[in-house]
């Protein structure tokens, strides 16, 4: 994917490489990530939070000059560091080239970006989604919106019958029965067998 000049790009742990970063710097382009814990920035400035911030702390520094073996690090501008605290409970330590906007600012970029990330995780545990079917837009689209609804219909159906504890024992019961007619109530009951007619032809295998 091309570099877009002084375009934004917030991304995780994943994309840690400081050799793209200095290509994202070079192109004028900001950039928000997070900084592994062990991951060092030699601090050189403690900038002030307004007194009714969220935030744990905004600082600027710069980060080591040497990586493995040796290699001299291509970015060598100064980082900003802001400290972030998540819903979760976690303290990632959210880092900028954009030395100028505000702190609550550069915070919210990547809580956005988390909230996305939430979004795939829910996808893949709620939806069951594991794998996309085909690869175009429009494909995805059409994958998620069938497993939404169909997640929708189970809820549905789960609240007015309340027949199991959660969605997925219903969709279990469903999946069981798929090719039976039975209302979604009787889904616990064994199934009624129907009467034999007296005059209807069967066949002894005794």
């Amino acid at each position: 994917m091309p570099i877009e000049p002084g375009a934004t790009y917030v991304f995780d742990l994943g994309y840690l490489a400081f050799d793209w970063w200095a290509k994202l710097d070079k192109a004028g382009c900001r950039l928000v990530s997070r900084l592994k814990s062990v991951t060092p920035l030699t601090v050189v400035e403690d900038r002030d939070l307004p007194q009714d911030s969220s935030l744990l702390y905004d600082r600027v520094g710069f980060l080591r000059q040497l990586q493995k073996a040796s290699r001299k690090n291509p970015f060598q501008d100064p980082m900003r560091e802001i400290g972030v605290a998540l819903e979760s409970g976690k303290v990632p330590r959210v880092t900028t080239n954009d030395l100028d906007s505000p702190a609550q600012e550069i915070a919210d970029l990547y809580k956005r970006r988390w909230a996305i990330e939430l979004f795939f995780r829910w996808v893949k545990q709620t939806l069951k989604i594991k794998h996309f079917l085909g690869r175009s837009e429009n494909a995805v689209r059409i994958q998620i919106a069938v497993a939404l609804i169909a997640y929708l219909l189970i809820r549905i159906a789960k609240d007015a019958n309340n027949i199991v504890a959660s969605p997925l024992s219903l969709a279990r019961l469903i999946r069981a029965n798929i090719m039976h007619k039975r209302s979604v109530h009787q889904l616990l009951k064994p199934p009624h067998n129907t009467p034999t007619k007296s005059n209807q032809l069967q066949l002894n295998f005794d």
